[in-house]
């Protein structure tokens, strides 16, 4: 049986392992599953700043997504960053992301928000794969980030 539910504080530990696993695949030096832990328990605590879903196969969790919502005044409204979408590598190629993607496209719809974006990184061609085969747009932005 398959099932996406959102995170809440009763399943947010059965997430950890792929919110680690996810970190790893992109390199993060620091992980620590108790930070993690109080990280994605704000969104358990206060879905209006975004939310966690996580996908169940046969009462195994095999991939998560996270949504965050902020603001563009280039096109005056509300929108979603899907900032994590992650599947166990066993489960990838069966539409685990699909779904969790259009669960996250729906959910962001539902709280007023104009349009769902995300990023990935130019070697993550897997990721790349799916993405241009739905129905999205490709954009020609540079991402930047400035470290405090």
């Amino acid at each position: 049986m398959i099932v996406i539910e959102q995170v809440s504080e009763e399943n947010l530990k059965e997430v950890l392992p792929l919110i680690r696993a996810y970190q790893e695949f992109y390199k993060v030096s620091d992980i620590c599953d108790e930070k993690n832990f109080e990280f994605f328990l704000q969104f358990c605590r206060n879905p209006s700043t975004g939310s966690q879903f996580l996908y169940r196969k046969d009462g195994w969790v095999v991939g998560f997504s996270t949504v965050y919502f902020t603001f563009a005044s280039s096109i005056i409204s509300k929108v979603s960053i899907l900032n994590d979408l992650y599947t166990v590598p066993e489960s990838r190629g069966n539409g685990v992301g699909r779904k969790l993607i259009e669960h996250c496209r729906g959910f962001a719809e539902r709280h007023g928000a104009a349009r769902l974006q995300w990023v990935t990184a130019p070697e993550n061609e897997a990721a790349q794969k799916l993405y241009d085969s739905m129905k999205t747009s490709k954009s020609s932005w540079y991402f930047y980030t400035y470290r405090s």
